[in-house]
């Protein structure tokens, strides 16, 4: 990474025994990095807040055989690309590794371990911002958590029987975890096909429950590329096929990359387009009215954004915060980074978050040249 470090540092400053920052960034992913890496280029002020105690936890935290959809040269950060061969496909704990490096040189300006409580417009312009480790006053905020903090598990787990094991996609790691016998996998998307496969290749019977939602062709040295092309290049507001294909994805019908219907049919996957809607005397039920007796139930139902601490965002009917680039509609100072297909389908990607971070960064510097708190 480049040195990103201000030309003139501006000292922290005391409000009333709070901590004044011109500009706060929740989160330290790859949404919340780069664009600490664009206000850094900028010589502004700022302070990335993360929950997690050390950078890129978030994906050594994914399933150990998750790898990413992008090669290499697609996923590189403002300032530094992806380290190793160009066409390989980084493992998630790679990228975690990556996004350590990339925040070392701003480490100063980085707390970990700190959790976010809440996010206040003040009645003066700015915003109160509340941590478990002390609050802080801000002219800006940008909220960099992404849209899957929080798993969706349907309300039918609580209907099963406590002796089957039931593991949310967030939560797994390896098949180790799985008990003897069948398997069923809720959710056919992306983390649902690798899955299903990952549990039949360990000797697990494993039912895939769930619409197929599509899959992209061409093999993987081809797509890769093509993929990343496509999310960036294609995929966007600015063309109609983006603005009809945004609600889809957002709705997490995205289709599948790596893992498709092929290679679960010689596999051995029982494939299904039923959905587990219910439970009959502890055990799954799908809306065909299949009953299935299986000892483990993973989750791949996917997750939602919880922007409940900041109750002045504007959110929109489709749950995601209400935005025009990155700009909160109506609250000015409040700012969105990383979210699913937020300008782009590759917006949430590390190679593709860059551009809308560099955007907010932007707006962030002409409101503080400006002299704009309100």
């Amino acid at each position: 990474m480049t040195n990103t470090q201000p030309q003139t540092p501006i000292p922290l400053q005391d409000d009333g025994g709070q901590r004044r920052i011109e500009t706060i960034i929740v989160g330290g992913g790859q949404a919340g990095l780069a664009t600490a890496h664009s206000l850094a280029e900028t010589g502004r002020e700022f302070l990335v807040i993360e929950a997690s105690e050390r950078i890129g936890e978030q994906w050594r935290e994914r399933y150990d055989s998750l790898r990413l959809f992008t090669p290499a040269l697609a996923n590189g950060l403002p300032g530094a690309p992806f380290p190793g061969p160009r066409f390989a496909f980084p493992t998630a704990r790679e990228l975690g590794d990556f996004l350590e490096s990339y925040a070392a040189p701003i480490a100063d300006r980085i707390r970990t371990g700190v959790r976010v409580i809440s996010v206040s417009p003040l009645g003066s312009g700015g915003f109160h911002v509340a941590t478990d480790a002390g609050d802080y006053t801000a002219e800006n905020v940008v909220i960099a958590i992404g849209s899957d903090s929080t798993p969706k598990v349907p309300d039918v787990a609580s209907q099963l029987d406590p002796g089957i094991r039931q593991i949310h996609s967030s939560k797994y790691r390896n098949p180790g975890q799985l008990l003897p016998g069948p398997v069923l996998v809720v959710g056919a998307g992306t983390s649902g096909a690798d899955l299903a496969l990952e549990s039949v290749q360990s000797g697990h019977e494993t039912w895939l429950s769930g619409r197929h939602p599509g899959e992209i062709p061409f093999n993987e040295r081809v797509r890769g590329p093509l993929f990343a092309f496509v999310a960036r290049y294609v995929l966007t507001l600015k063309n109609p096929i983006g603005r009809m294909a945004r609600p889809k994805i957002r709705a997490g019908s995205a289709p599948l990359v790596r893992t498709k219907r092929a290679d679960l049919d010689a596999a051995g996957v029982r494939r299904t387009q039923a959905r587990t809607v219910g439970a009959v005397d502890g055990k799954p039920q799908l809306d065909d009215g299949t009953i299935l007796d299986v000892a483990n139930v993973l989750w791949c139902t996917g997750y939602r954004g919880d922007y409940s601490f900041v109750p002045a965002a504007p959110i929109g009917p489709d749950g995601f915060p209400a935005e025009t680039d990155g700009a909160a509609d109506g609250v000015r100072g409040l700012f969105f980074v990383g979210l699913v297909f937020q300008r782009t389908f590759s917006s949430h990607l590390v190679g593709g978050v860059g551009r809308d971070a560099k955007l907010v960064a932007d707006m962030i510097a002409a409101r503080s040249r400006l002299g704009v708190t309100t």
